[in-house]
């Protein structure tokens, strides 16, 4: 059996979650740079919320296991402001007033959103210990290959759910929030960290909250945060946003007093010179001109506060970026829709942002003063795709969307821009070659009944009939002979892939899947720890565990790199908690992408 750069993590999730209760309360990985984490004078840290003891989660461990591969802003932290001459927000000081007890959130059930939007049920995590989880998520290498599942883990993450046991629930927050930067989900973080109230912030949250506003290029964000942070962090950071927030309320001269306090601490830096322009442009003071000679590396403070102020960064040193900074530019919506369109194609194929957000930033491509470039020849095709009279001159348009870009993540990213303007191709069987990428293009979007359209023209053992098998909702079954047909075309990959999803949605019989398990080379009896895990986690039907668990096991790459043992337990365990739509399209997703 394959195994993929996660086998490490397989191999130590039992390890990992008997031993949970330390390690999972390190602080994050500081990624502000040198000069920002000295400390402050010291002053006693309020002690976290009681914590409930955390059980076991694994059960008993199996004789001689097989070795395997296997949302309105919080009160307090709203922008509630007026605008600036220059029209940046002036948060109103709110640390004069105290809320009542009525509007407090308990730090019981944090999250962003509840089950009533879209959110997971409130025991998504309930009784898994709260260490074990805290340590998955910081050892999770995001991103994960697979769009659908990032999709379902970001629901997962800022979803309203009970704190488990062993944890404190700002800390809990903290770590989902971290999880959501690496993932590129600069906006979904910074809805987790808003999600709690700053009278429960801990060490850890602070620090995770700083990096989601800079992710963001909001240092305004920083602003409610700023003093309860000062008396319980050493980052000097937060002595340079003080000064920021100062300004952004209209005290010039007391924003220039901290900051020269400020920068006392670290000299004249590229890093104080930035807070300095952000400083200088809120209170309309002098012009601060920032030089990128020298700089030789890039940090959340240097990309958060360049892209508040509009200040371009070298291409070079963006180069030198962790993959997440792309994610979080092609969502900023400070930077031109030229500049972020070919981030969006990759950050779609990620799961950060949907098939509508990516037509409509390609619309505003369109409408810019830079519609002549070679990102506005791709605008104006996608415009043809869908208003074009003749349908094969639509489909010469969308072939040319699909093969432009030169990365397999780019050209993914192109389906998922195409996916409505694929729904508008007839289905018919002169077109049958087209199908393939018109049906991946469709599921990409989660368009599964326009994509079905195409299941009497596409031919058993095709990679269209294989991605229709596997995403369609009235769970059809499939035989045996088809799926070799498969594999004869299709190659042992995809034809292993293809028997992992089909067992793990229950579309294949049992006699089949076992059967076809040795030829194919798939061992679904396989155990080690992981599968053990989200095995208990399902039959506990606790659904975000489940999700963070297919997570762990599919850290690499990209799919190629994915075990068809991961994909079927996966699937198995998201049917089981009630998530099949998510694990149909995981599934046929990883056809498409092979």
């Amino acid at each position: 059996m394959k195994i993929s750069r996660s086998a490490v993590a397989l191999g130590t999730v039992a390890l990992l979650l008997a031993g949970a209760g330390v390690a999972a309360q390190d602080a994050p990985e500081s990624i502000l740079p040198p000069g920002f984490g000295d400390p402050v004078a010291p002053t006693p840290t309020p002690a976290p919320a009681p914590v409930r003891p955390a059980p076991s989660i694994l059960p008993p461990p199996a004789a001689a296991p097989a070795p395997g591969a296997v949302q309105p802003l919080p009160p307090g932290t709203d922008a509630s402001s007026t605008p600036t001459p220059t029209g940046t927000p002036v948060p109103i000081d709110l640390s004069a007033y105290e809320l009542p007890a009525f509007a407090k959130r308990s730090l019981d059930n944090v999250g962003a959103i509840g089950a009533d939007s879209g959110g997971l049920s409130e025991r998504a995590f309930a009784t898994t210990p709260g260490p074990a989880l805290h340590i998955l998520m910081r050892r999770l290498d995001a991103p994960v290959p697979s769009r659908w599942l990032s999709i379902a883990l970001r629901r997962a993450l800022v979803s309203r759910v009970a704190t488990p046991p062993g944890v404190n629930g700002a800390d809990f927050a903290a770590e989902r929030a971290w999880l959501l930067l690496r993932m590129g989900e600069a906006d979904a973080a910074r809805a987790v960290v808003q999600s709690v109230d700053i009278d429960n912030y801990t060490p850890k949250l602070f620090q995770v909250g700083m990096q989601a506003m800079l992710a963001n290029g909001d240092p305004a964000g920083l602003c409610p945060m700023v003093e309860p942070a000062i008396r319980t962090s050493g980052d000097t950071g937060w002595l340079f946003a003080r000064s920021m927030c100062a300004a952004l309320a209209g005290r010039g001269p007391e924003a220039a007093s901290l900051f020269n306090t400020a920068r006392r601490r670290t000299g004249r830096t590229i890093d104080s010179l930035l807070a300095e322009k952000v400083v200088g442009a809120a209170s309309q003071a002098r012009a601060v001109t920032i030089e990128w000679d020298g700089v030789d590396r890039l940090s959340a403070w240097r990309l958060g506060l360049a892209m508040a102020t509009g200040v371009e960064m070298p291409a070079e040193l963006l180069a030198l970026g962790r993959p997440q900074v792309a994610l979080w530019r092609a969502t900023a919506p400070m930077i031109a829709p030229e500049i972020r369109a070919p981030l969006a194609d990759r950050a779609a194929a990620q799961g950060v942002l949907s098939n509508l957000a990516l037509v409509d930033l390609y619309s505003e491509v369109e409408a810019s003063d830079d519609a002549n470039s070679a990102i506005g020849a791709a605008a104006r095709d996608l415009r043809g795709a869908f208003g074009e009279q003749s349908v094969e001159t639509r489909l010469k348009l969308l072939n040319q969307l699909w093969n432009e870009p030169q990365s397999a993540r780019g050209r993914y990213g192109r389906l998922i821009l195409t996916a409505r303007a694929a729904t508008l191709i007839p289905a018919s069987a002169e077109r049958a070659e087209q199908a393939p990428k018109l049906i991946a293009s469709m599921l990409s979007a989660g368009l599964d009944r326009p994509a079905l359209r195409w299941r009497g023209v596409v031919e058993a053992g095709s990679d269209g009939w294989a991605m229709l098998v596997l995403a369609d909702p009235r769970r059809p079954m499939a035989a045996a002979g088809d799926v070799e047909r498969y594999r004869g075309n299709a190659g042992d990959e995809k034809g292993r892939m293809l028997l992992a999803g089909l067992t793990g949605l229950g579309r294949l019989s049992t006699g089949d899947a076992q059967a076809l398990a040795e030829p194919f080379d798939v061992k679904f009896g396989a155990e080690n720890s992981w599968t053990r895990a989200i095995t208990a986690a399902a039959e506990r039907r606790e659904a975000g565990t489940v999700l963070l668990l297919a997570a762990v096991g599919m850290q690499t790459a990209d799919w190629r790199g994915v075990p068809p043992e991961v994909l079927y337990h996966a699937c198995m365990s998201l049917r089981a908690v009630g998530l099949e739509g998510e694990a149909r399209m995981i599934a046929a997703e990883a056809i498409a992408r092979l």
